[in-house]
This record gives C-alpha cells, sequence and structure tokens, in this order.
C-alpha cells in the first residue's frame, strides 16, 4: 500500500492539473451577467461535473483499458504525455482566446467564447477545462498503482479533495480576480505548470521502463 506522502502527492498533481485558478478567468468570462447566487450554482454543477468525469474513470478507467486492448504502461505513457502537453500550455500561460485565435484566426474581444445561452457548467466548465485528459490520464493511472479497496478508497479521497477545492476556487473567482489579477493568476499557472512538469516525466519514465525492461 502507499504511503500518505504519494496520496498527498496525487491530490497535489490532481489539483494542479485540473489548476482551478487558471479556469478562474474562463469561468468568470462564461458566467458574466449572471447573479451571484446563479453563478454560486454554476460552480457548484462544475465541480459535481469533475467529481463524476474523474470517479468514473476510477471505477471504469481498468475496463475502458481492457476494452481497447491497451497494456497499463502504454496508457502511462501516453497519459504522461497528455499531462505534459497541459504542463507546457500552463506554461506559456496560454488562454482560451489565444487557442481561439489559433484555431479561427480571429478573437472578437466582445464577444463571450461560448454563447450566452449556452448552458456552461458541465461543459466546458466542468469537462473539459477542469475534468480534462490531463485529469483522467492521473486518475487511471494512479488507480493502477495498487490492487485493493483500501488504495480505492484512498484516491476516492484525492478526487473528493479536488473537486472541494475546485468549488473553493470558482466560488472565490471574484475575489481572487481583483486581488490578483491576470498578471498573478498567470503566475500561478506557470508554478502549477512547472510541478506537473515533473508529474508527466515521471509517468512517461516509468512507462517506458515497462514497456521497454533492459532499460530498467
Amino acid at each position: 500500500m502507499l504511503d500518505w506522502p504519494e496520496y498527498l502527492k496525487l491530490v497535489a498533481g490532481l489539483a494542479s492539473i485540473v489548476n482551478p485558478v487558471g479556469v478562474i478567468p474562463i469561468f468568470l468570462s462564461l458566467t458574466e451577467g449572471l447573479e451571484a447566487n446563479k453563478r454560486r450554482w454554476v460552480a457548484v454543477q462544475a465541480s459535481f461535473a469533475l467529481c463524476m468525469v474523474l470517479m468514473v474513470s476510477l471505477v471504469a478507467g481498468e475496463a475502458i483499458l481492457k476494452f481497447f486492448s491497451i497494456s497499463l504502461p502504454s496508457f502511462r505513457v501516453a497519459g504522461g504525455l497528455l499531462i505534459l502537453l497541459t504542463a507546457l500550455s500552463m506554461l506559456r500561460a496560454e488562454t482560451l482566446e489565444s487557442r481561439q485565435l489559433t484555431e479561427t484566426g480571429t478573437v472578437d474581444p466582445n464577444e463571450s467564447p461560448t454563447l450566452p445561452d449556452t448552458p456552461v457548467a458541465v461543459v466546458p466548465i466542468g469537462i473539459p477545462l477542469l475534468g480534462g485528459p490531463g485529469a483522467i490520464s492521473t486518475v487511471i493511472v494512479y488507480a493502477h498503482v495498487q490492487e485493493s479497496f483500501s488504495h480505492a478508497v484512498l484516491v476516492s479521497f484525492a478526487i473528493f479533495s479536488v473537486s472541494l477545492l475546485a468549488l473553493m476556487g470558482l466560488l472565490i473567482s471574484p475575489l481572487v480576480d481583483s486581488v490578483m489579477g491576470k498578471t498573478g493568476m498567470n503566475v500561478i499557472s506557470r508554478i502549477m505548470g512547472l510541478i506537473i512538469t515533473a508529474i508527466s516525466i515521471e509517468f512517461i519514465a516509468d512507462g517506458v521502463k515497462e514497456l521497454l525492461p533492459g532499460l530498467g
């Protein structure tokens, strides 16, 4: 069974990948014009969606891998690469507007990234902004580190903890935005990006060692 520092590492790494602080500017943009109570309800729904998608990954991740005949070491390498891409995006402090510019070639600064009347709590805030491929990959990989009920319970606890942190981050988003501004949130996003870069490299290295035992 893993020791507590490993589980704390999972919580820290998963929280960095989910990056609720980095989602704050997008959350504020997508909920612009909403009353305070409605904005809080969107935050609750988004956090619940995050928790559900990660719990499904924990429970059904192994079945999905078996269905597609994917070995755990291969998925660990692929997951590490996805997490690395997420980390590199965070290190560049890439914003939704910059991604929109890359995809369409133009950005209207007065236009919201999504349609105003589109429900935004589950998609895109809950999935994939919070519960993206990197977070899903992290849960599936950690779920197979130890095959035991107690391990699954502790990973579930880590998921609930991160979901609660995401909820708190979204609820205090107006305060964080007014105090830190875009520059401060970019700094935090880059620090988190550096942390999960190291985690992704560990995932890739462990997967490669299992795929190519001779390298170990």
